[in-house]
């Protein structure tokens, strides 16, 4: 059977900080996606120290010795040597018959691998399949808790991929004319909005397990942990897709209700066509039309002629709410400026009083200057 990962270290490179070391970049590709790691030799040491500690079998291939002469960032002969050595070393365990060393929560730790890759590593059937029915929906398997970061990751990219559908949906529902596709669009941006909402909320579940405080990271010594910086990167795109989530979720309701309204506004336009052609038939027929009721009280403006009373009770009570906003807002300012006028009359007075005690000052040196005078004039 093909491995269910491909492995590969194509390059590498020396790091910036000093002392300078080699850093090998891996390159891992998945049945639907690929990413890299990269790691320096003491990493590898370390991990194929803790490799045979957990499985109490060497793997099939030796790591690459240790060079005690000369060193990878000075010689680029032993450099290329050790990436091929190091190549050689995973992909044999990789694609080892034998499980157990793919099947060590080291392994995962060291390549940063999805647990169902892992898993799937061992079994002979639906490879691709179950990996793909965790990393984009691992609420539906068995185990509903995410304790993998990396496949943490995959299902916030999932998640914003459904605020990128509906954000599409709401842009088409603006531009439909018919209210058939304006209603398709609307329950297709609802739909992913939903689905959205759960997936916060199962990743926000998830970074409680990755911070290990969750009650499935204590019984589950294969989960991850992370730093306290990444899980602060981590809660602060939650905190950004929420935000985009609530506003996606007004744009929709505020859509709902100018539909509401332009239908309202329909429904009177047809009211008043309708008792326009009673009364031109009244009229043909002899007979007197009733004169037309309406709004009597005030003059009309642009934004009230098309309404009828209930619309334009409606219009008055959100603008006197408006009004109501705009007059606390302005009480804030008026309050704040009446503290800061407080505060510099306060600091005047301060001010006064040290210029008066300057004075004083000024008028005992004077005279203390003038006795000075006397005095020298007396001796000359």
């Amino acid at each position: 059977m093909a491995p269910t990962v491909e492995i590969a270290i194509p390059t590498t490179s020396l790091s910036q900080n000093t002392p300078q070391h080699t850093l090998y970049h891996i390159t891992l590709r998945l049945p639907l996606r690929s990413f890299a790691v990269t790691k320096r030799y003491s990493d590898f040491s370390t991990f194929h120290a803790t490799l045979i500690s957990q499985t109490n079998a060497q793997p099939p291939v030796s790591l690459p010795a240790k060079s005690w002469f000369t060193n990878t960032v000075t010689n680029e002969r032993l450099r290329e040597e050790r990436r091929l050595g190091l190549q050689d070393y995973l992909r044999a365990i990789n694609e080892s018959p034998d499980a157990r060393w793919r099947s060590s929560p080291v392994w995962r730790a060291f390549l940063n691998l999805p647990t169902a890759a892992v898993s799937a590593a061992s079994t002979t059937t639906n490879t691709a399949a179950r990996l793909h029915a965790t990393i984009t929906d691992p609420g539906n398997g068995v185990n509903s808790a995410i304790n993998d970061p990396t496949l943490w990751l995959d299902f916030f990219r999932n998640m914003k991929s459904h605020l990128h559908d509906a954000r599409l949906a709401l842009s088409r529902r603006d531009q439909e004319t018919m209210p058939q596709k304006q209603h398709e669009s609307s329950a297709q941006a609802k739909s992913n909005l939903v689905r959205a909402a759960s997936m916060i909320s199962t990743l926000e579940e998830g970074l409680v397990n990755l911070s290990g405080r969750g009650q499935s990271s204590k019984n589950d010594s294969a989960t991850a942990s992370l730093g306290e910086g990444e899980l602060r990167r981590r809660k602060d795109l939650l905190i950004n897709a929420r935000k985009e989530k609530d506003g996606l979720e007004n744009l929709l309701h505020a859509m709902a209700a100018k539909s509401q309204l332009d239908n309202a506004v329909a429904s009177v336009k047809d009211k008043d066509a309708l008792l326009k052609a009673g009364g031109a038939s009244a009229a043909g027929n002899g007979r007197r039309a009733p004169a037309k009721s309406g709004r009597v009280l005030g003059k009309e403006t642009e934004r009230t002629r098309e309404l009828d009373n209930q619309g334009v009770l409606q219009l008055q009570k959100q603008v006197m709410q408006d009004q109501d906003a705009s007059v606390e807002e302005l009480m804030k300012v008026i309050i704040r400026q009446k503290e800061l006028g407080i505060a510099i009359h306060d600091e005047l007075e301060v001010q006064n009083e040290l210029l008066k005690l300057a004075d004083e000052d000024t008028d005992r040196l004077q005279a203390k200057l003038d006795i000075g005078k006397k005095r020298i004039g007396k001796i000359s």
